[in-house]
């Protein structure tokens, strides 16, 4: 096996306990299992992606480029002048050329105005709510077993496989399902599919209209996103009808996009509101479990079963000027990557159905490459866009260094002085909101990224206490910081997502206030202080 192969591999040996049949009766038994890890960000970085993330810089850097040479010239003719020569001299010309003087005046005020007309308005996001689900719903690891075993859909081999899957998960004991997992019948039907959506999604956003004393008729853009249950009418038309909204609302429903959808969703409602100035928008990220409960023996489509829990998040946002200082956050960049072209990272996540004729989604075994891949390629398009200048310096001097002079000799490219220097994100941000997809992709990516575990202490306890929720994971993340009222005014937090296709999503937020700690309407509010706990 090739020395970049054995590198993309790791090893974990699983004690599986006291064997209780079998030649081996009254003995321990260990398994061993190898599995990809995300690769070393090091070993590669595409030369051509940190020139896009430069194109997008250059693109809005014109103004710093122009502004301070005229502020130069300015000064060089005015500074030689006391302050007596220079109103002599200003009203002597104005005196004898006032047509020049009120001329250029009007230039100044149209340039002036074009600019503030023209550039992008802001995006604020007034506030945010995520759906808890009732404590009837709560499960513990061992309750998700004897629930899966009861049903009479598993063997003992998968039960098995599943108990495995979730000691080494990261989950804890007080995840959500659905109730209809929790019954013999058959779940994955539009009836149930219909319950779910319509419990966590008005959930969510009762709370979010509570909160920011908002009426849904004032609401001019719904954008919804859920990648399995996509009912018809939709699920956007499901809340426009419940909650009797505007004729004439502007409504979106994001379905098969995977977990990294929300940021999508976020990214379509900012287009929508610099096309509709004073506008609010909502965006509604959810997944529907119990449609998506896989009741096979295919492995890798068991895998979902054992991460995936009920969640839904509910944010809105605004273009508005007044509302400047009622938001706590504002949009500031928002970059997405999407590897589909690839064949591989097109099937990494995969519904279909199995050799028994059950629906499910099929996991990958090189999952961890490409969304390291995918991640690679997002962060550093997004470096020249967050990073100190320093970073940004060293970042791309090793890179053309070892663009030009590293060659193709293997044995100098594993060497330490060939290798791209990696930049320090914590210089960019203040707080990470990492997709709470699972504890290896967690692990691999404090570890490639060179994060503490502060920075990654939102997505290590969201994936304790609530599970994957899929794209509405980020929003449970920021509710933790929120609820720890480590959120100070101008701090900068990023979210960054997953998701089938192959995606990888990043979002940019400048807090606008210090956020306090909420007395209710947060989903962590009967738990906060018993966190941060040891996964």
């Amino acid at each position: 096996m090739a020395r970049s192969e054995q590198d993309l591999l790791s090893t974990e040996i699983v004690n599986r306990g006291i064997e209780s049949s079998g030649p081996n009766a009254g003995s321990l038994t260990f398994s061993v299992s190898v599995r990809r890890r995300l690769p070393d960000f090091l070993q590669s970085v595409n030369l051509k992606y940190v020139k896009l993330g430069y194109h997008y810089l250059i693109n809005h850097g014109i103004y710093l480029a122009t502004i301070p040479v005229l502020v130069l010239v300015f000064s060089a003719e005015v500074g030689s002048l006391s302050r007596e020569e220079l109103w002599k001299k200003l009203w002597e010309d104005a005196r004898y050329d006032l047509a020049t003087v009120l001329s250029f005046f009007a230039v100044f005020v149209f340039t002036v105005s074009v600019y503030f007309m023209s550039r992008p308005r802001s995006i604020y996001l007034i506030d945010f709510a995520c759906y808890r689900p009732n404590d009837d719903l709560k499960v513990t690891k061992e309750q998700f077993i004897e629930l899966a075993r009861t049903s009479g859909k598993f063997d003992e081999a998968s039960l098995e496989f599943q108990k495995r899957i979730l000691k080494s998960s990261g989950i804890g004991d007080e995840t959500y399902v659905p109730k209809a997992l929790m019954s013999n019948e058959n779940c994955a039907t539009m009836k149930e599919g219909r319950l779910e959506a319509s419990t966590v999604m008005f959930g969510a956003l009762d709370e979010l209209f509570e909160k920011t004393s908002i009426r849904p008729k004032d609401v001019g853009v719904l954008v919804v996103n859920c990648s399995i249950f996509n009912p018809t009418p939709s699920l956007s038309a499901m809340i426009i009808n419940h909650y009797k909204m505007r004729g004439n609302i502007l409504s979106y429903n994001l379905g098969g996009m995977g977990c990294s959808a929300g940021i999508i969703a976020v990214d379509l409602a900012r287009d929508m509101l610099q096309a509709n100035p004073n506008n609010y928008a909502v965006v509604v990220s959810t997944e529907m479990v119990g449609y998506n409960w896989y009741p096979g023996r295919d492995r890798s489509m068991l895998v979902p079963n054992c991460f995936f829990r009920m969640g839904c998040s509910a944010v809105l946002l605004s273009n508005r000027r007044r509302d400047y200082r009622r938001a706590k956050y504002r949009l500031e960049h928002l970059v997405r990557t999407h590897k589909g072209a690839d064949d591989r990272s097109f099937r990494s996540v995969y519904q279909e159905e199995d050799e028994q004729g059950f629906k499910g989604l099929k996991v990958s075994k090189d999952l961890m490459e490409i969304g390291g891949d995918a991640l690679k390629t997002n962060i550093t398009t997004l470096g020249p866009l967050v990073l100190p200048f320093s970073e940004q310096l060293l970042f791309f001097a090793t890179l053309v260094w070892r663009h030009f002079f590293g060659g193709d000799n293997s044995k100098a490219s594993l060497s330490p002085s060939s290798k791209p220097y990696i930049p320090n994100y914590k210089l960019a941000f203040e707080h990470f909101c990492v997709h709470a997809s699972s504890k290896t992709v967690l692990d691999e990516l404090q570890k490639n990224l060179e994060l503490s575990e502060k920075n990654m202490e939102a997505s290590r306890m969201t994936l304790h206490r609530f599970g994957n929720t899929s794209s509405s994971s980020i929003w449970y993340e920021l509710a933790y910081l929120e609820a720890k009222e480590r959120v100070k005014r101008g701090d900068r937090i990023w979210q960054i997502a997953f998701g089938s296709g192959f995606k990888c999503n990043s979002v940019v937020w400048r807090s606008m206030r210090r956020v306090r700690k909420p007395s209710r309407n947060n989903p962590w509010l009967d738990c906060i202080d018993r966190y941060p706990v040891a996964p």
